[in-house]
């Protein structure tokens, strides 16, 4: 069985997610339309961009510890994004140049598809 506390978790999570999930995405394609950068070069900044929302929402509201030092947390966080990132940007990749599916909704599955590992390593790891 899930605890009331898994489960508070993972909506607040999802709340977080989502919110750096839209910044992310957002980022991506302001900078593919209004800068005509490159999809992959924009996931990169857009990732960056992310990140904040992401870390600080989770350290202060998804995950809060007395036990967990922000300076730890940062460091395992942002280990786990990267990792993260590094399945992100090649599912991206893969999806650009195998498939027709426009790149704006490509990175959209890829996101979603890279949200419940780090859930689960955020949860049990970087936050611990």
């Amino acid at each position: 069985a899930i605890s009331m506390n898994t489960m508070t978790q993972f909506i607040r999570f999802g709340l977080v997610g989502s919110a750096a999930l839209a910044v992310h995405l957002l980022s991506v394609i302001q900078l593919v339309k209004i800068w005509s950068m490159p999809p992959l070069l924009s996931n990169i900044i857009g990732f960056l961009v992310a990140f904040q929302l992401s870390y600080w929402g989770h350290y202060k509201w998804t995950f809060p510890s007395p036990y967990s030092t922000h300076r730890r947390s940062l460091k395992r966080f942002f280990s786990i994004a990267c990792l993260g990132f590094c399945l992100n940007e090649t599912l991206y990749a893969f999806l650009l140049y195998a498939t027709s599916l426009p790149y704006d909704f490509s990175l959209f599955i890829v996101l979603l598809v890279t949200a419940m590992s780090t859930f689960i390593f955020s949860k049990f790891w970087a936050f611990r």
